[in-house]
């Protein structure tokens, strides 16, 4: 057993897959990427600061915290703020690679220096889009609450050419490196 801070159902659901029970904690924090900050190190900071922020004293199990992040170009690109932002994302996306970033932090302490991390790096290919089919996909809502503004693992596939890497880590949580942090805290072996 462990908390757990994120809301993401696709997280809840990979920890679910692995056989991680968990129990769910806030993590409010600022998401703003700091003046000329390394998307890679953006994703592993955001995640540990997501783990200390939710960290409170009197816990017993380890926490987990996670951030994923579309990067093109190295332009982090968040959710959609709106239907023009998504356009613009998903131009810039088409017919392009694009990198999926997911870091996730452990720690059973809000001593920052107990926080353990992994980075999951991943390339995502697309296929060109056409304007009515970002559209389209818009008008669904799946786009709007997903960093890079689809999710692979829902209608957003049918724009994905080529994956390498982590097909979880692309949807939120790389269970490879989840469960190697895990198993550091004796919560999970493989």
């Amino acid at each position: 057993m462990i908390y757990l801070a994120s809301q993401s159902p696709r997280r809840q659901q990979l920890l679910k897959q692995i056989g991680i029970e968990f129990e769910l904690v806030d993590a409010q924090i600022d998401e703003s990427p700091l003046e000329n900050e390394e998307p890679r190190q953006y994703v592993e900071r955001i995640a540990a600061e997501k783990a200390l922020n939710a960290f409170r004293t009197g816990m017993s199990k380890p926490l987990l915290a996670a951030d994923t992040s579309v990067i093109s170009a190295g332009k982090i690109l968040g959710k959609p703020q709106n239907e023009q932002d998504f356009l613009a994302m998903f131009e810039r996306l088409s017919d392009n690679a694009h990198q999926v970033l997911t870091a996730i932090a452990v720690t059973n302490s809000k001593d920052a220096t107990a926080i353990k991390t992994r980075v999951s790096v991943s390339e995502v290919i697309f296929r060109k889009i056409t304007r009515n089919e970002a559209l389209r996909y818009w008008q669904s809502g799946e786009p709007a609450d997903k960093a890079g503004g689809y999710g692979i693992q829902g209608s957003g596939a049918v724009f994905v050419k080529q994956i390498s890497g982590s097909y979880s880590g692309i949807m939120g949580l790389p269970l490879f490196e989840t469960a190697e942090l895990l198993n550091e805290f004796e919560i999970y072996s493989f």
